[in-house]
């Protein structure tokens, strides 16, 4: 395995969750506009981590993995929101918020 393979993949297995879960949220205005901004965040942390493996300095790894923080903290912050909002099942959201905490780590 690669430096960095496990990462990748809880990222990409993160994104899987999330898709499904906003495939599952009530068809209104509010759950759509969620919906939307969560499918945005929770599915660009994984593309950004694998640019970041490729990154050209030390410098821009760096940076890209802070875009990479920046994404799962929006995603979590949506998380949050569904939660809150009861729009959810705290079944599902809780591992996802739980895994996009230990990943912002």
């Amino acid at each position: 395995m690669v430096k960095g393979d496990d990462i990748q993949a809880r990222l990409l297995d993160h994104a899987v969750g999330v898709i499904r879960l906003c495939s599952t949220l009530p068809k209104n205005r509010t759950a759509t506009h969620i919906a939307n901004q969560l499918m945005r965040s929770g599915t660009a942390a994984a593309p950004n981590y694998a640019e970041a493996r490729s990154a050209e300095s030390r410098l821009d790894f760096v940076h890209k993995l802070g875009i990479v923080r920046k994404e799962l903290n929006e995603t979590l912050v949506w998380l949050e929101m569904l939660l809150r909002l009861e729009m959810a099942p705290q079944a599902i959201l809780e591992p996802l918020m739980r895994e996009g905490d230990e990943l912002c780590r």
